[in-house]
């Protein structure tokens, strides 16, 4: 996709940081669901799911055909996140990690 600035007076780096704000700003997932439904194209949504949906089998050591097999997600996009789980910015294990201690605290509650 072409990186252009509509607002040269904005740089595209201070836009991803209020991207990033108004990402943080909200409250809940539902209110970060109509955010992102607002903001993605259907399209654009189904392709972020799909990533986020393959990484807890990467952490996992699955390989990628089984993910493929259970996600039918495709193998370029399972192998671009593991790209990125290992030498991306860091932001999938930290996502990850939040996720995995929200489920860890969300059983303890049940039991």
């Amino acid at each position: 996709m072409k990186r252009r600035s509509l607002d040269p007076e904005t740089p595209d780096e201070s836009a991803e940081l209020s991207l990033c704000q108004a990402l943080l700003s909200l409250k809940g997932a539902d209110e970060m669901a109509a955010f992102l439904r607002d903001l993605c194209t259907p399209a654009e949504l189904e392709v972020l799911v799909d990533r986020w949906r393959v990484v807890p089998y990467l952490l996992d050591g699955v390989s990628y055909r089984e993910i493929h097999e259970r996600t039918a997600v495709s193998i370029t996009t399972i192998g671009r996140v593991a790209r990125f789980l290992n030498q991306g910015n860091g932001g999938y294990m930290a996502a990850a990690a939040h996720a995995s201690r929200r489920r860890t605290t969300a059983k303890k509650a049940r039991t």
